[in-house]
């Protein structure tokens, strides 16, 4: 597993979540939208190569996406 992966969740401590190729998802968030800004505040403040990412199908099981940068990721930035 990725140390920045590894890292974030050590410190976001998600009550569920699915290991992925490219990241975890996180699943059952009781409010999305700060659990989506916690996790981005922490990808931030430990400057992890991470991106917090959700679309309307998450919506069903409360869920999002915490996946790792692709090269293309971090050329745009």
């Amino acid at each position: 597993m990725n140390t920045d992966l590894q890292r974030f969740i050590e410190k976001f401590q998600p009550n569920k979540f699915k290991l992925m190729a490219q990241g975890v998802e996180i699943r059952g968030a009781v409010d999305l939208h700060n659990a989506m800004k916690e996790a981005r505040m922490l990808i931030e403040r430990f400057q992890l190569s991470l991106t917090v990412n959700h679309n309307a199908e998450m919506l069903s099981y409360q869920g999002f996406e915490v996946n790792l940068l692709s090269v293309k990721d971090v050329e745009a930035a």
